[in-house]
């Protein structure tokens, strides 16, 4: 089987091969190729199966050291797959893979470990990283690949909005976005990097992306204003109505493929960042949120908040009781973001 060292004289990762098994001390090897299989042309390895044996490997840092094994072994197909454009590369925490030329590769690789230093100190308390695994991030080189990839992780039917990046939890965290001079990527870094940190809360879709858009804007400033602050409230109070905003209490309006898509990550914007103006409270009312109910228990707990009647607030409307998250009446599995 060839790896990726046999067609590289660039710099890549002398270790990223695409091997058929990963050994590791203490264990029998896992045989990675039976593990793998294909959907649209990409690589996709049964996590499942590499968590099994994860915990045959003796010790945690043993146990640390195949799952980064596995890591590279499955990045290492998926360049295969995409091409002979495509190097991996790594530095600290991060992993690369990419068609971009080295030096833009290595600006791309330190930004990664920069911001994932500064979203832990942006959200002290609240923030994790993970024991095990990289900060992986996969650019494409085009819409047609980012899509074809990011299908297999969607649900068979429905519609769906479109997107520069996503952070994708399935066995292997990583995020993904389409290739772009460096500063176009920057903000969907900061973005999806933010939902690997706090994948280990069970908060729901809004806080999880009122999180990520608030710490996108601090470490990643817009070069151009927002939208005409007057026009956008307008368009909110347009918008929103009682059937709607239950939408977004279960997450259901992020996936909206019409003007609820970007409505509903502005007004997760304005509520944490209303919310957060007293940041202990906050920790405490985010590590307490549970998707089950949109946090609706612990805003009370912790904010002494009502979020139906913070939610009319920010609307200018009337408080409502109709207003607040009523699991009841939700369709199907509330979201927890990371879109």
């Amino acid at each position: 089987m060839p790896s990726l060292k046999d067609r590289s004289a660039d710099g890549t990762d002398a270790a990223a091969a695409a091997p058929a098994e990963i050994d590791a001390p203490g264990a029998a090897p896992f045989d990675l190729a039976a593990s793998l299989a294909e959907a649209d042309g990409f690589p996709v390895l049964d996590w499942d199966a590499v968590q099994r044996w994860i915990e045959s490997v003796p010790g945690e840092s043993a146990k640390a050291e195949a799952w980064s094994s596995c890591e590279r072994a499955w990045l290492g197909h998926l360049c295969l797959a995409l091409g002979d454009a495509y190097r991996l590369r790594s530095q600290g925490s991060a992993i690369l893979v990419s068609a971009q030329p080295a030096n833009v590769a290595e600006a791309t690789l330190a930004f990664v470990n920069k911001t994932a230093q500064r979203v832990m100190r942006l959200l002290d308390g609240v923030a994790t990283t993970p024991a095990w695994g990289h900060d992986i991030l996969i650019v494409f080189e085009e819409d047609e690949s980012y899509y074809r990839y990011v299908s297999h992780y969607y649900p068979e039917s429905g519609e769906f909005a479109g997107s520069s990046g996503m952070y994708i939890n399935k066995g292997c965290g990583h995020f993904v976005t389409v290739q772009a001079d460096l500063r176009s990527v920057e903000p969907v870094i900061a973005h999806e990097l933010t939902h690997a940190c706090l994948i280990h809360l069970p908060i729901p879709a809004w806080l999880n992306e009122g999180l990520a858009v608030n710490t996108e804007s601090r470490l990643c400033p817009p070069p151009q204003a927002p939208a005409n602050p007057r026009q956008l409230h307008a368009r909110h109070r347009k918008f929103w109505g009682p059937e709607e905003i239950q939408e977004f209490w279960s997450g259901k309006s992020f996936l909206r493929n019409d003007e609820g898509n970007e409505l509903s990550y502005d007004l997760a914007r304005l509520l944490v960042s209303q919310f957060s103006a007293d940041w202990d409270r906050f920790r405490r009312f985010a590590l307490a949120a549970d998707l089950a109910d949109a946090a609706a228990w612990s805003a009370r707990e912790n904010l002494d908040v009502d979020l139906g009647i913070a939610v009319c607030a920010v609307l200018e409307r009337e408080p409502d009781s109709a207003w607040a998250p009523r699991p009841e009446v939700w369709h199907g599995e509330p979201e927890r973001g990371a879109f």
